[in-house]
């Protein structure tokens, strides 16, 4: 089977600039490539060639500009025999008609289909192109279906994951080697380090650990917050609101550390390094993929129900998970029961770990999409996919 998996104009594939979805293309591309004849179409960037083959996988760069255009005049020239399209429900008709007996699969990772991306003409129209719609959530699913319900039948969620060789186990020989060099590396020996790890925007809500951190250091001697990344992926530029965090962590001194941007791969190491990890999201979240990493580093997690965050949590059991997401007091007090309750806190790096093993690996994650793939390359008009991820076509 000839599959092509289409990137956003936003970030080049592999994932040399980060981004989510290109992350978990990253991770599901040596299972898919063993099975399919794949070629990954992303932007074009200058690290990377416009074009190459590696590891059995073709990639196909095109400049921003043109993007959505060149895409489509290189598919009418190849047939595949499935299109995976990533996010750009926009993109759907133009690409089906450039490639009319191709099996189109939309992946949706956040809201595109809202009022605000797409009329109710366009929204009908791509429902019916697609054979197949894929969502990182069951949020995201709700959204679409909320919207256009004759797209139900049609979408099944596919979790994201991580890749566990990035991730030795929770106390390790392997695991304090990076944790140490990464500690040593910001001077955060001897240090409770709360971490912090995303885009620098008012939406993922660092403005609130910041003020929620006076509080904690009142109660904690020894505590810093750590923030990981820039104002947009690799750029860490200044603006309004970046210059804002700076001037709030000012007068906390050396308990708040900026990174700036950590690139994709050394990601893990700044998991490790820390003592737990609070996604303080504002905004609805599809379900960031920062979720699936904490757990993965085996350290606690606390979050905020927005979106589909939760989707993955259980309370106290895995992570906590904060309602009163926009009061920095809830979470300078859910961060300080989890600093007091050590054993609560083992218990929820224990059981995330175990979550991410059983669930959430990018081989989990492939296997869904093979399924996906199959199903749709066999689908009847009237017939439903199914939800369940058959063993049939899974890997050893």
């Amino acid at each position: 089977m000839k599959l092509a998996i289409i990137c956003t104009e936003k970030l080049p594939a592999p994932s040399i600039k980060g981004g989510a979805i290109q992350m978990m293309i990253d991770g599901v591309t040596p299972f898919l490539s063993k099975l399919y004849e794949l070629t990954i179409f992303s932007v074009s960037d200058p690290e990377l060639p416009n074009q190459e083959s590696a590891n059995g996988v073709t990639y196909i760069r095109f400049p921003r500009e043109d993007y959505r255009q060149l895409v489509a005049n290189e598919l009418f020239l190849h047939q595949f025999d499935v299109i995976h399209i990533c996010n750009r429900p926009k993109n759907v008709l133009l690409y089906k008609q450039s490639s009319p007996d191709s099996k189109i699969v939309l992946s949706l990772h956040n809201d595109m289909f809202s009022l605000k991306k797409l009329s109710d003409e366009e929204g009908n129209e791509i429902v019916d192109a697609v054979d197949t719609i894929t969502t990182v959530s069951n949020y995201i699913k709700e959204t679409v279906v909320k919207r256009f319900p004759t797209a139900k039948p049609k979408i099944i969620i596919v979790y994201s994951g991580v890749d566990l060789s990035s991730y030795p186990l929770r106390k390790s020989k392997e695991w304090f080697k990076i944790r140490d060099r990464f500690r040593e590396m910001y001077n955060l020996e001897n240090k409770k380090v709360i971490l912090f790890v995303g885009r620098l925007s008012k939406t993922k809500g660092p403005h609130l650990l910041i003020q929620a951190m006076q509080a904690l250091v009142k109660k904690h001697d020894n505590l810093v917050l750590l923030i990981v990344g820039g104002k947009w992926f690799s750029d860490d530029g200044m603006n309004h609101y970046v210059q804002s965090l700076y001037t709030m962590a000012k007068h906390l001194g050396d308990k708040v550390i900026f990174t700036k941007y950590i690139p994709a791969e050394r990601i893990s190491e700044a998991f490790i390094g820390g003592d737990m990890f609070v996604c303080s999201s504002q905004w609805n979240e599809p379900l960031a993929r920062v979720h699936y990493e904490a757990m993965a580093a085996g350290i606690p997690l606390i979050t905020t129900n927005r979106g589909g965050n939760a989707e993955v949590i259980l309370d106290n059991f895995n992570g906590q998970i904060i309602d009163d997401y926009d009061d920095p007091t809830a979470f300078a007090k859910t961060i300080h029961y989890v600093l007091k309750e050590p054993e609560i806190c083992e218990w929820m790096c224990h059981n995330g770990r175990k979550f991410i093993e059983s669930n959430f690996t990018f081989k989990h994650v492939a296997n869904r999409l093979i399924t996906v793939y199959e199903n749709t390359l066999q689908l009847k008009e009237e017939t439903e996919i199914p939800c369940d991820t058959s063993e049939s076509y899974q890997l050893d």
